[in-house]
């Protein structure tokens, strides 16, 4: 069996899935019996296939046993991910029925204890003929239902770990929990335990995902991970952990391009830092990201751009009247620009695409607009927080440039935001709509910077044809963040 290099003394072999390996550090220790549990539809027969045809790939001998499927069902969904399974060792049902039958008048579908052996005793028979490294069951509800009863099934199952225990042989039992209770008996008897999940929300596709339960004797990554059925299998995206990424960088102010903005800024954004934009709608947030990441493309830096709430269209053409023509940059790729369907992606799959980024694109400016999509890719509000935490941590000892924007609801006067975060970001600039003789107008303030000293004065900010444009600051207005100011003079 090939096996890949790792710091265990135990040996492991590749699931096939490389997200799954990374969580696994490295796959699955060899010669073991594990359990993949999960409710039908999860994934659990493309996992299984994937770690077979693995085995193919490594020059081993794959035997799926099959309880629940024909072998024209397990066709079709080979076809359907272009798998060629013409070497792959299939046992099926029917096969299993013809033998165990004899001249016996027990039916399979009416367990017994007689049947239940024969039924183990042909598996067997048919692992001795194959002798394969890896063997997948499919499933086991089919097992239980022969067993009748729990203690007779633990000792059948017990006694399919002794048998593989001497045969230089990788089993994977699968179980769809069909019975409607939590099993602990398979549970306790595997060497590892492999969980798969699926949410449904109100709206958008189901959100999925791994968690080893346990590998004994084994380190793994814990916790919950995202994962996708795709054409051509499963993808797992490992839970990111930023204690384990760190790096070397220049930490230096990155400038805009806008002398006023600059000054405002106390030179401009840090690198290794994270940027929030905070305001209403409409008062150029998305086109300060924007202008930032025309910026390093003029430097010969790379930025990606995750867009939740416009299209790349409408964005590029929006650019281009604001005198930012982003076409030539992203033709080169210097700015890649993703619009995202926060319906149809999960928090996992967008930090692997942004690792990605990082780690083989050289991508040195992130921008996430906007925090209220991302917040409707999450399961859950509570976890936020703790992802983007986790996500600005890496970004930042990478000494990536992150924005974000937020926008807050209102127009004039008080501002709500769905979520609190800005104890999260290094920076935070405010943006605000305010009124002034009959003029309604726009002011940008920073209200913090971690890296480095900024102005604390109020700015009149307009967006048009001439791109950004930054005036004085705001010295003979007070009250601008209210919404309503009264100029000094007057009073």
């Amino acid at each position: 069996m090939a096996l890949l290099k790792q710091s265990s003394i135990s040996p492991r072999c590749s699931t096939g899935i490389e997200g799954l390996d990374t969580v696994l550090h490295g796959g699955l220790p060899i010669n073991r019996l594990y359990l993949i549990k999960g409710d039908p539809g999860v994934g659990k027969t493309t996992l299984a296939m994937q770690f077979l045809l693995q085995g193919q790939k490594e020059g081993e001998t794959s035997l799926y046993i099959t309880l629940s499927e024909t072998k024209d069902e397990i066709a079709t969904v080979a076809a359907s991910h272009d798998w060629d399974l013409t070497r792959l060792h299939l046992y099926e049902l029917s096969t299993i029925e013809e033998k165990i039958r004899g001249d016996t008048e027990s039916t399979f579908f009416h367990p017994s204890e007689i049947e239940l052996n024969r039924t183990i005793t042909a598996l067997i028979d048919e692992v001795k003929r194959v002798n394969p490294t890896r063997v997948v069951f499919d499933s086991l509800s089919e097992m239980r239902m022969l067993a009748d009863t729990p203690l007779r099934y633990r000792r059948q199952i017990l006694q399919l770990k002794q048998f593989f225990a001497g045969r230089n042989c990788t089993v994977l039992l699968l179980d769809d929990r069909t019975s409607g209770t939590h099993d602990l008996q398979v549970e306790s008897i595997a060497h590892g335990v492999i969980s798969l999940m699926s949410t449904t929300a109100g709206y958008g596709v189901s959100q999925r995902q791994l968690n080893v339960v346990k590998i004994r004797g084994s380190k793994f990554l814990e916790g919950s991970h995202d994962l996708v059925l795709r054409k051509g299998g499963m993808v797992v995206f490992p839970r990111l952990v930023a204690a384990d990424s760190s790096g070397e960088f220049k930490r230096e102010d990155f400038p805009s391009g806008i002398s006023e903005l600059d000054l405002l800024l106390g030179g401009g954004l840090g690198r290794g830092t994270s940027t929030m934009f905070m305001g209403p709608p409409g008062t150029g947030k998305s086109t300060l990201t924007i202008r930032f990441a025309l910026s390093a493309a003029q430097r010969g830096e790379k930025s990606l751009l995750f867009i939740f709430d416009e299209t790349l269209g409408t964005l590029m053409n929006r650019a281009a009247k604001l005198s930012m023509d982003l076409e030539p940059y992203v033709k080169s790729g210097l700015i890649v620009i993703e619009s995202v369907d926060p319906a149809d992606i999960s928090p996992g799959d967008l930090s692997h695409r942004i690792r990605q980024g990082v780690t083989h694109d050289s991508v040195r400016m992130i921008v996430i607009d906007s925090i209220n999509g991302y917040l409707n890719a999450m399961p859950a509000e509570r976890y936020l927080a703790l992802q983007l935490h986790e996500l600005l941590s890496y970004l930042n000892q990478q000494g990536v440039i992150t924005m974000m924007v937020l926008a807050q609801q209102g127009l004039i006067g008080s501002m709500q935001s769905s979520v609190d975060l800005t104890y999260l970001a290094d920076t935070v600039l405010l943006l605000r709509f305010y009124e002034a003789r009959g003029e309604v107008k726009q002011a940008i303030s920073v209200i913090k910077k971690r890296s480095g000293d900024h102005e604390r004065t109020i700015r009149e900010i307009k967006v048009g044809q001439d791109g950004i444009t930054l005036g004085e600051p705001l010295r003979e207005l007070q009250g601008v963040l209210t919404g309503v100011p009264t100029f000094i003079s007057e009073r």
